[in-house]
């Protein structure tokens, strides 16, 4: 069915025709407009704060946050984590650009594959498009190189997530969706699939028992890249180069 026979069934439902030019003419700027609701006051923070809560609400929800200096930290972060939770050092990954250029050699022994997740998966590694402070969530939109399947068949959900993608509110993350994702097709803001995860998948159904992986991973480890030094915990970011001296050795820039 296509979208005006949906249209005008609702309006045969509705018993009235096309809408009014000034009617029409207001939806259309709101829904340009995106406006706010409100927003939580928890979520707007220094940006080493809102990177803090989001490593804390992550953790809340049986979720775990490994921070690294950058991309070519990954090999070995993975390669310990896995060998500390006994996995196997074969995973599936998403075929996105910056994975893939990783420099995966410097750990011989990690074999990642590029495609998507299959049911004997053990362990996925995907790349993360945002994250959430508020709630301590991901953003994980469809795409030929984020596969959704890598966020639901492994065991095991590794992602790597830069820290300059974490976001105070939802709001702010869907205002980043619209301002770099365009479909090819249809020239449209919106993927086919938009995931938001937060923690391990986990059910209490039963007797109210909390069982992990009920139904997807049962493990969330989130490798954060610290691309941002605004978003540096005090005191760990870079100091300024030294400053050199006339007849003397360099001293730190004042």
């Amino acid at each position: 069915m296509t979208k005006e026979a949906i249209l005008g069934a609702i309006r045969r439902g509705l018993k009235r025709g096309p809408l009014p030019a000034d009617q029409r003419a207001m939806l259309e700027g709101r829904l340009a407009s995106h406006p706010r609701h409100l927003i939580p006051a928890r979520s707007r923070l220094p940006r080493p704060d809102q990177v803090a809560l989001f490593i804390a609400n992550v953790e809340k929800e049986f979720g775990t946050v490994e921070r690294v200096p950058d991309l070519d930290a990954i090999p070995a972060a993975l390669a310990d984590y896995l060998a500390a939770q006994n996995l196997p050092t074969g995973f599936a990954m998403a075929p996105h650009p910056e994975l893939l250029g990783i420099p995966w050699s410097s750990r011989p022994l990690l074999q990642p594959a590029a495609r998507r997740a299959e049911a004997s998966d053990q362990v996925s590694l995907q790349h993360g498009f945002a994250g959430i402070a508020e709630t301590g969530s991901l953003m994980l939109p469809s795409a030929p190189e984020r596969p959704t399947t890598l966020n639901l068949l492994a065991d095991t959900a590794v992602v790597v997530l830069r820290a300059s993608r974490i976001h105070g509110a939802y709001e702010e993350a869907w205002d980043r969706l619209r301002a770099e994702h365009r479909d090819q097709r249809t020239g449209g803001a919106m993927p086919r699939n938009i995931m938001f995860v937060t923690g391990p998948s986990r059910s209490a159904d039963i007797e109210q028992t909390l069982e992990l992986g009920a139904h997807g991973p049962r493990r969330l480890h989130i490798l954060l890249v610290d691309d941002d030094p605004a978003a540096l915990p005090p005191g760990e970011a870079e100091a300024p180069p030294p400053a050199a001296v006339p007849g003397g050795p360099a001293v730190p820039g004042d």
